[in-house]
């Protein structure tokens, strides 16, 4: 009886047609044994920059050297990477886009299962059944590096003064629906927007973003935002720097509204991020008279139409809370006197009776409001910078709020409270801002939910605030 060996053959697509290296191939003898996999160094490897070419500054077909790190382009003959394997006898490249891994200068695809860790690296992905789980484990997960981290609870680099766009991305990322959302491509990518609009590429990197803050399976306990952040600023137009320090609260507030257009979303159709935080409230206007007119005038004008109180609708995202004026006077050790408010003393705001002025440069108008609805999760903004044409000053009164059980029924309309059945929140993320106006630093305190028992269904059907 005859037998007859025949060596395995597979075919394999080639999607690089900027190497020279066209159609479909057989699989080569060597892609299971290849003998350089010891010479892969992962703790030099860091996926979270620009996929450039670190030569031509391509973003065209761009291979990771798993040896050095470097990013270089192309495989052909007397492409960069070629070069660089052939000068430096570095062997093994990762295609970081299909994600197969190659070796160089051979051109031959490696196949093995122990590379699977560094294309989980570059790419996380997770499950429905994963992402339902996240809230309820608080297991430590250790990196290639050796540090112990909770996915979710990781460090954002600080490249050089972006503090203030960090803590707003990490907070966001702890918000469970927006974060489930952003962790399955699936959700958006077939979203369709206009031709050469850029915008999507805010929704890309977020969602990029997430998955790397939440990957169980990091090769280090920190995440660097720089290609999140580079989209910030090309989609801003530069309003908004890695170089610059900014305001946390305006870039919140851009990138809510761009990332809610970016998603489809507009006045009248929702998105993920409208579902998260709008809320809405009735806005009651008076039109004041000028201060200079006699008395008389004034009375007159508060009888005409224009001056009667009007009652609008409006939509938020947020709300923002104002502080009492801080004293200007010093205790009797000569030190500067910090005061304290609770936080409902500065809600009352949204009580529907209390009045404020506010001027604008022509008019002057008095406004009350009060809530409608709330939404499943609650941005407060701490109105602390006041800007003139002159400096920036800061009010550093402290707010004392709880963390968990926060009512707000008080301060809906008598239909909403009816119609509201949870009006309660327990705190996600503080923001805080350190220092001077020009000089300070922003951080965040994140509350991480260890589950040591099966949530009642009231648990699941809190508000929460963020």
């Amino acid at each position: 009886m005859a037998s007859l060996k025949r060596e395995r053959e597979a075919v394999v697509d080639d999607d690089d047609n900027e190497d020279g290296v066209r159609g479909r191939v057989t699989e080569d003898r060597r892609s299971r044994h290849c003998p350089y996999l010891d010479t892969i160094n992962r703790s030099v490897l860091d996926f979270d920059f620009e996929k450039l070419c670190s030569i031509s500054l391509s973003h065209i077909n761009v291979y990771a050297c798993l040896i050095c790190g470097k990013y270089f382009q192309g495989r052909g003959l007397k492409s960069h990477a070629y070069t660089h394997s052939v000068q430096f006898t570095h062997h093994v490249f990762l295609n970081l886009h299909t994600l197969k891994f190659y070796c160089l200068p051979d051109n031959y695809e490696i196949i093995d299962s122990s590379l699977e860790d560094i294309t989980y690296v570059l790419k996380p992905t997770f499950t429905k059944q994963h992402i339902a789980g996240l809230d309820k484990q608080g297991k430590l997960y250790r990196a290639y590096d050796g540090t112990t981290y909770l996915p979710g609870i990781v460090g954002l680099n600080n490249i050089k003064a972006n503090d203030y766009a960090n803590v707003v991305l990490q907070a966001f990322s702890n918000v469970p629906p927006l974060r489930n959302y952003f962790l399955e491509e699936e959700n958006y990518r077939g979203i369709r927007r206009p031709p050469g609009d850029i915008m999507f590429l805010l929704v890309q990197r977020f969602g990029e973003l997430m998955r790397k803050l939440w990957n169980p399976r990091n090769f280090k306990a920190h995440v660097s935002p720089h290609e999140m952040l580079q989209a910030v600023v090309l989609c801003s137009k530069k309003n908004f720097q890695i170089t610059k320090q900014g305001d946390a609260v305006d870039f919140m507030t851009w990138f809510l509204n761009a990332l809610h257009g970016a998603l489809g979303g507009t006045k009248k159709k929702t998105s993920i991020v409208t579902k998260a935080f709008q809320g809405s409230m009735r806005i009651f206007s008076k039109k004041l008279p000028h201060p200079d007119l006699l008395p008389e005038e004034k009375e007159a004008l508060l009888l005409t139409e224009e001056y009667q109180e009007q009652m609008s609708e409006s939509t938020f995202l947020f709300l923002t809370l104002d502080l009492p004026t801080a004293p200007l006077y010093k205790d009797e050790k000569e030190q500067l006197i910090i005061p304290q408010v609770p936080l409902f003393n500065i809600l009352g705001k949204f009580n529907g009776n209390t009045e404020k002025e506010y001027k604008t440069y022509k008019e002057n108008f008095l406004k009350r409001f009060q809530l409608t609805k709330l939404p499943p999760y609650l941005i407060f903004c701490i109105k602390r910078f006041t800007k003139n044409n002159f400096f920036v000053e800061k009010n550093p009164t402290i707010v004392n709020f709880p963390i968990t059980n926060v009512d707000l029924r008080e301060y809906l309309t008598e239909e909403a409270q009816a119609t509201e059945k949870n009006t309660t929140y327990d705190l996600v993320a503080n923001i805080v801002h350190d220092g001077k106006p020009s000089e300070g630093a922003y951080r965040i305190h994140v509350l991480h939910h260890i589950w040591k028992r099966q949530e009642s269904d009231d648990d699941t059907n809190n508000h929460t605030g963020a």
